[in-house]
């Protein structure tokens, strides 16, 4: 079978500094693969190269066997990769539904000149408020995202992401700043999207990831040293030396 994702080979340096070391990687349909590995391990850098906002010096990105490597980050959303961001990108004066529906209206080509009537049509109001309802979010239609808390931001934007009507979905770090109530509202939104969607998750809380991931791939120095079930990186010599020891213990 195809899958959802395949990484091969990507490269990319700063300078002397290389931040990509030929990573290779598939995503199955279906399945969430998690990145993990310590700061400045090259995480951030790679899911800006797979949603097109940063070009590498080499390698393929293919999207279910579409070479996307050298598209933009639109044309990539238009074959259905989208992405949440580590810092929430949201547009804080705007209610919850606008800020979906701005991501409908995205989905369909239509002008971001026209910002404030989006929001006032009938379906993109629909297809917004279905989506907030996927991520959790009932009944926040009409707040200003702004006054959101810190956790329905980070559902927000995932809501956001849902709008788009993903294949692909690239998580980078949603739980970050949260807190236990938020985290675990976020937990059991993405357990939920398991299967119906395919996941690349970043994350540094490893309880969160060893119980979401289908498959973890661990990075160090822009380098993959590890690929594969929970059980095994957890008891994989090297990734607890490079990392995961320290994580486990802290």
């Amino acid at each position: 079978m195809t899958p959802a994702l395949s990484v091969r080979g990507l490269s990319k340096s700063f300078d002397a500094l290389k931040v990509s070391d030929a990573i290779t990687f598939d995503l199955a349909e279906g399945e969430i693969h998690a990145i993990i590995g310590p700061n400045g391990a090259g995480k951030t850098t790679l899911i800006h190269q797979l949603s097109g906002s940063l070009a590498p010096d080499a390698g393929r990105i293919l999207l279910g066997g579409e070479d996307i490597t050298r598209l933009s980050m639109a044309a990539r959303a238009r074959r259905g990769l989208a992405r949440s961001f580590q810092i929430t990108s949201i547009l804080p004066g705007f209610t919850a539904l606008e800020n979906v529906a701005l991501a409908v209206q995205a989905r369909s080509g239509s002008s971001f000149r026209f910002l404030r009537p989006a929001a006032s049509e009938r379906a993109l109001n629909e297809a917004a408020a279905a989506a907030l309802a996927a991520a959790g979010l009932c009944g926040t239609e009409g707040r200003i995202a702004g006054t959101l808390s810190h956790g329905e931001k980070r559902q927000l934007e995932i809501a956001i992401a849902l709008a788009m009507q993903p294949k692909v979905l690239l998580l980078d770090e949603p739980l970050a700043g949260t807190g236990h109530r938020e985290s675990a509202a976020l937990l059991q939104l993405i357990a939920g999207l398991k299967g119906r969607l395919s996941i690349v998750l970043i994350e540094h809380d490893m309880e969160a990831v060893f119980a979401l991931a289908d498959r973890i791939s661990v990075l160090v120095y822009g380098r993959v040293i590890a690929t594969g079930r929970p059980e095994a990186i957890r008891a994989d010599a090297e990734v607890r030396a490079a990392y995961l020891g320290d994580e486990e213990e802290s």
